[in-house]
């Protein structure tokens, strides 16, 4: 055997590590950390309406409650990325999880609408980076080979967990359980719990966040060429199961450009020096087209997973009814009807339980949504991620023309099921983000990009709102119409590495 390698590019050297114990520890930590963001920044979909009661909220309270999460990631989302940049993944996260608990959990104990909101603000602001963050430090320690297929699978807990969160809706907001706490004049009952159940896999994540290792292409770009090392050689003997000494590879060099921090005299002058590069060349065109992509996708798609229990109560009710040979708009005005008929009778109710039904439809398209993701991450490296994310903007955004011409029940379902099908290109794009950024500005661009897709998702839904019920089949016409210019966009995304396809890529012979 020859002696060992000096200057191993690093992912070659991460190549060498395997693919083993050490990625699937790595994997169950971040995904227990997207579910922590997942379950705080949703949170508000549950519990606004059931604590409408209580805190006496108007519908226009309701509405701003609703829109604090989305307002607290677009204000920090930016601000995260560049402290994980600077100052390590690892720690970042830790920070920001346990600042998520610990706001998102005092919002349970609030006496005001108001205090509620600045509370949850506080929360979904510490968690907002997590998301992206966590699928950072997920790509940067695993092998090219399975990286793409390893965040989308991660992305499927994203999925899988919004169906879970309405579940949890039905055993505790049933619970009549009401303890006075006299020093806020406040009753603890199930809404209040069930905000504290939501905020716990923030400090979950926190918890177990201490078992994983900083990313060692993180610390490669801080100079810390040792450390580094150090994290390399763990990983392959968890992978592989044998001796240190068995590790063939002496230093790692990075092969991309680093910055350091030091060099600058104030805070906005290094955040600013972390912004810029991702404007100008040559990554400016990679940060427009991205953030284009993301913009479309999340502009078109994310308003309608929100309005997804409205569309399911209208679809059903209509099928109740006997109403099976209408179109889905048909069928949504018909339940616009029916409910300004019994508005009143609902407001002198004042009811404010969750329908089971509903929470059981968001379950349902959760799981399968989830599975479909699954799907996708196997066969990403067999198809391609940019030839996938094109199929998919494609076919989806074709389904969503099409169901305007549907007036049987089963077949509109199917055809509505395809076009939200599109948020699985949530992921596929991200990997995008991933592997095309240098480690130093990772962070940030996946972050910025993120925010840019989160910013139109918010006048996406206000807009879809307005449209389902004044001019239904132009709002999918005009998404679905969308959805396809951004497959015809894809075409212009940077290639796919041959070196992320299995068998591309061969290790040094030592």
């Amino acid at each position: 055997m020859s002696g060992k390698l000096h200057k191993v590019p690093y992912e070659d050297a991460l190549d060498m590590t395997g693919f083993g114990k050490y990625n699937l520890l790595m994997g169950i930590v971040c995904g227990i950390m997207i579910v922590a963001m997942a379950f705080e920044s949703l949170s508000v979909s549950y519990l606004v309406p059931a604590s409408a009661c209580e805190l006496e909220t108007t519908t226009l309270q309701q509405g701003l409650m609703a829109a604090v999460p989305i307002i607290g990631i677009l204000a920090t989302s930016h601000i995260w990325g560049y402290l994980a940049d600077m100052r390590g993944r690892r720690k970042i996260l830790q920070l920001s999880l346990v600042l998520g608990f610990v706001s998102g959990a005092l919002a349970g104990f609030s006496p005001h609408w108001i205090v509620f909101c600045v509370l949850k603000f506080l929360s979904c602001t510490s968690v907002s980076g997590t998301f992206a963050l966590a699928f950072t430090l997920l790509g940067e320690t695993t092998p090219r080979t399975k990286r793409n297929m390893v965040i989308l699978m991660e992305s499927s807990m994203y999925l899988i967990c919004t169906g879970f969160m309405a579940v949890l809706t039905i055993p505790v907001l049933s619970l009549t359980f009401s303890y006075y706490v006299p020093y806020l004049g406040i009753y603890f009952n199930s809404w209040r719990l069930l905000n504290i159940i939501y905020s716990l896999p923030c400090a979950i994540a926190a918890a177990v966040a201490v078992c994983i290792d900083e990313s060692p292409k993180y610390l490669l770009t801080k100079g810390l060429e040792e450390e580094a090392l150090n994290v390399i050689k763990s990983m392959y003997v968890l992978n592989t199961g044998r001796d240190l000494e068995d590790f063939q590879v002496k230093s790692i060099i990075l092969n991309e450009d680093v910055t350091s921090e030091s060099q600058y005299k104030s805070l906005w002058a290094s955040i600013k020096a972390q912004t810029l590069p991702l404007v100008k060349p040559p990554l400016a065109r990679n940060t427009f087209l991205l953030s284009i992509m993301f913009a479309l996708i999340y502009f078109c798609i994310h308003p309608y997973i929100v309005w997804l229990p409205f569309i399911a109560d209208g679809f059903m009710k209509s099928i109740d009814k006997g109403e099976t040979d209408l179109t889905i708009c048909q069928m949504l005005r018909s339940a616009v009807v029916s409910q300004n008929q019994t508005l009143d009778v609902i407001e002198a109710a004042k009811d404010c339980s969750l329908n089971q039904f509903a929470m059981i439809i968001v379950l349902i398209n959760g799981c399968v949504l989830g599975m479909m993701n699954l799907v996708m991450s196997g066969l990403i490296n067999v198809i391609g991620r940019k030839r996938m994310l094109i199929i998919v903007q494609i076919i989806t955004g074709t389904a969503g023309i099409c169901i305007n011409f549907s007036s049987t029940w089963v077949v509109t379902a199917v055809i509505f099921m395809a076009f939200i099908g599109n948020c699985l290109n949530f992921a596929v794009l991200t990997t995008f983000s991933v592997n095309i950024f240098p480690t130093y500005l990772k962070a940030m661009a996946v972050c910025l990009t993120l925010m840019v897709g989160r910013t139109c998702a918010f006048f996406g839904v206000n807009i879809l709102k307005q449209l389902l019920i004044s001019d239904c089949e132009l709002s999918f016409y005009m998404f679905g119409g969308l959805t396809v210019a951004g497959g015809i966009l894809g075409f212009l995304l940077p290639a796919d590495d041959p070196k992320e396809k299995p068998g591309e890529n061969k290790a040094p012979e030592t």
